[in-house]
């Protein structure tokens, strides 16, 4: 308890925003969406390394289940690392890591070897994302926290947007492997920029001069109240980052096989990341007025609805270009959303381990989606059938989150009573 007080005593105040936490969170912006670019590529270049290597997609399935366990690993270790040892050393290994191994990927001469350089790239997506996370809210006023989180992770979408705007430039010239040389060469260029530029953490410097020992992090998830909701977000993540990472991984190639070519395959998928983008401007200031459990609810749901109407009729390009722009809002945006909630529901000494938890366990279902999309490739699931699969998750997810936000206004039903009388 102590701990918690003395930790909960340099949290920001204030309505206004500073200099320093502005930079702390474009600085953690650009790290993700250096982690954004990277988690996209594999993806991207499936389509033209199944040609390459005369392969058929549901092979890949190995590389985008090993990239997602390394997501998983990456993000589980990160956040108690991170809360003991600092975030900042934290996020310096992690852009490290993922830039050497996306390099390296590049290079990959068979799809074996590919699948063990993209499970050390996803160990280092893994540890940038909650580390990202716990520093920018370790610098934003708690007003202001879900929000500035959520627009901080938008990074994360931008990168993919971007990875599928320069795949569809490079494609034709690069092949495959100019995928690879920008998600490595990029990063590791900025890494000695981030190295001057990015501040630890308040909250960590002050229990490092009072040489604190910090406490077991994953076991006090389980504390104070907290095991419901952490129980509860673990099975929101779980579900809808199956739901993205089914889509993400498979949709360049489902929309191949559906009659674009790679490149236009790659442009169309950085519209579904765009709507993510672009939905996170209008779900902040919504969430501030209205919760983040009713709006995020909402959300999911009708990116439910937008994916599904892709698998039920036949429509032109332009209008699926359309649908997939409100489900990247729905799913995507609703996950940056879920981050900034997280990073809200836990105290400063456990926030790391928390969200790197709750985005570890996801990962679970990271591992599930695209096995799950390339079991359904290899049954012969038409591509339509593939994209209206994706409509459970979502509608499941939004039912969840309703669930939470009852769970977490309980308190304030029970006092209501005692208040009035």
């Amino acid at each position: 308890m102590a701990l918690a007080q003395r930790a909960a005593s340099v949290e920001p105040e204030g309505e206004s925003l500073t200099a320093t936490q502005i930079k702390v969170a474009v600085l953690c912006g650009l790290i993700q969406m250096l982690d954004g670019y990277d988690l996209s590529a594999i993806g991207l270049a499936v389509p033209s390394l199944v040609k390459a290597w005369a392969l058929p997609p549901a092979a890949f399935t190995q590389a985008f289940a090993l990239s997602s366990i390394g997501i998983m690993v990456g993000a589980m270790l990160s956040g108690p690392i991170a809360d003991r040892f600092g975030r900042k050393p934290m996020l310096l290994i992690s852009v490290a890591l993922f830039g050497v191994f996306s390099l390296l990927s590049a290079y990959a001469p068979s799809l074996q070897i590919l699948v063990i350089l993209r499970f050390f790239t996803g160990i280092g997506i893994g540890g940038a994302m909650p580390t990202t996370v716990a520093l920018t809210s370790d610098y934003a006023p708690a007003r202001w926290r879900a929000s500035i989180v959520m627009f901080m992770f938008t990074g994360n979408t931008i990168g993919g947007f971007f990875a599928g705007q320069i795949a569809a430039q490079i494609l034709p010239g690069w092949g495959w492997q100019g995928i690879f040389f920008v998600g490595g060469i990029v990063p590791l260029v900025m890494l000695l920029a981030l190295l001057f530029m990015v501040p630890e953490s308040p909250q960590f410097r002050l229990g490092a001069r009072r040489g604190e020992s910090h406490a077991n992090p994953v076991s006090g998830l389980f504390k104070d109240g907290l095991a419901t909701s952490t129980l509860m977000l673990w099975a929101i993540f779980l579900i809808n980052l199956l739901n993205m990472y089914l889509i993400s991984y498979w949709l360049p190639t489902v929309l191949n096989l559906g009659g674009l070519t790679p490149a236009d395959a790659a442009f169309a998928t950085s519209i579904y990341s765009a709507g993510g983008v672009l939905s996170t401007l209008l779900l902040g200031p919504v969430i501030a007025r209205f919760g983040a459990e009713r709006v995020l609810g909402t959300s999911l749901a009708l990116g439910a609805a937008c994916i599904g109407l892709t698998a039920l009729m036949h429509l032109p390009y332009l209008v699926i270009m359309a649908l997939l722009f409100g489900a990247g809002g729905g799913f995507v945006g609703s996950q940056l959303g879920l981050n900034g909630f997280a990073a809200a529901v836990y105290p400063a000494e456990r926030r790391s381990t928390g969200i790197g938890w709750a985005l570890g366990v996801g990962r679970i279902g990271g591992i599930a989606g695209p096995i799950v999309g390339g079991a359904l490739l290899g049954l012969g699931f038409p591509p339509k059938e593939i994209m209206m699969f994706a409509c459970g998750p979502g509608l499941v997810t939004a039912a969840l989150v309703a669930l939470l936000g009852w769970h977490r206004a309980a308190p304030m039903r029970a006092t209501a009573p005692k208040l009035r009388a």
